[in-house]
């Protein structure tokens, strides 16, 4: 027996199958040792060599996605193979007797990984077929889970996808997305708009502390990226908060909840390896709602504010750097 090769294949095996589960079945684990390192090496790589051209960078999210399944399959069959590699006679063709050669092993785990197996080759002994009996088992569960994970990754990017279209089809910056809800006496028509934004925003939160792979599936458009409408959605909200009066501003219970929900946003972006800025982000412009007549604080007053936001903006600007855009978000 060669204990390398055994030590090898179980230290291999039990890295992927501690990354699948991490990465799958782990609410608050975020992605596995493995496959995040993976996810940020790709993303990086990219980026780097696209020059951050969008069309390029959104093919990030699907080719991680790809080659995170793949390298999972990859260290489920390259362990298995170690293994079964630690005993010369672990295997033997049934059409010769001849010991299994490396090409061999790698065939028959393959197959056994999927299926039965096709007979060609035989484990020797009530050892080696229990560990072909694991070795289906391990195959065809993890290949599941993976291929399960794929399709709520897919569903969490349609929904992060047409929050961001929500939010900019109201405004393609903060002081738009303000001057969209005036009536010409106050915002009370927003109300509704607010809460619902708030809502899909938590849920955005969580699919993304549940999947980080999420901040890495970049839209070649603005409109549809929410790495610039949660910076769009959290500014207007300071916009009202401390930017209008009170008299005018919508429910102070809707604006806190959807800052909480941003909030809880800008918690996932550890997970992402996402830095904040190191400077703050230029401020909102009280003169665009004035233009509309829109009652606001005076720009003194509102700066003051502004300075207690100094961290959560700083990390408003580290998404929209992280996801390859400028600030502002997007132009009116």
């Amino acid at each position: 027996m060669n204990p390398f090769y055994l030590v090898a294949g179980i230290v291999i095996l039990v890295a992927a199958v501690v990354d699948i589960l991490w990465t799958t079945l782990w609410v608050d684990g975020g992605s596995g040792p493995v496959s995040g390192r993976l996810t940020t090496a790709v993303w990086h790589s990219l980026r780097t060599a696209s020059g951050e051209h969008n069309k390029a960078l959104s093919i990030t999210g699907p080719l991680i996605l790809v080659l995170t399944l793949a390298m999972w399959i990859g260290l489920i069959w390259l362990g298995w193979t170690l293994i079964f590699a630690s005993y010369p006679s672990s295997l033997i063709s049934t059409r010769t007797g001849a010991v299994a050669d490396w090409s061999g092993r790698f065939y028959y785990v393959a197959y056994t990984m999927f299926t039965d197996g096709n007979g060609d080759y035989t484990p020797l002994g009530d050892v080696w077929e229990i560990a072909s009996a694991f070795t289906t088992a391990s195959g065809m569960a993890f290949v599941t889970l993976g291929v399960s994970y794929i399709l709520t990754v897919l569903g969490a990017v349609s929904d992060k996808r047409s929050f961001a279209s929500t939010v900019t089809g109201l405004g393609e910056r903060s002081e738009a997305f303000v001057r969209t809800g005036w009536t010409g006496d106050d915002f009370q028509g927003l109300d509704l708009a607010l809460e619902s934004l708030a809502s899909d925003l938590s849920l955005l939160a969580e699919q993304h502390k549940s999947y980080p792979i999420l901040h890495y599936y970049h839209s070649e458009r603005a409109d549809r990226a929410s790495a610039v409408a949660v910076p769009i959605f959290d500014e207007s909200l300071a916009l009202f908060q401390y930017g209008v009066p009170d008299d005018y501003s919508p429910d102070p219970a809707i604006i806190e909840n959807g800052r909480s929900s941003a909030q809880s946003y800008l918690e996932t972006l550890d997970a992402a390896f996402i830095e904040p800025a190191d400077e703050v982000p230029p401020s909102p412009d009280l003169a665009r709602l004035r233009e509309d007549d829109i009652p606001t604080v005076s720009d003194d007053e509102f700066e003051d504010a502004l300075e207690d936001l100094t961290e959560r903006r700083q990390h408003l600007l580290g998404i929209v750097r992280g996801d390859a855009w400028e600030w502002p978000p997007a132009e009116e």
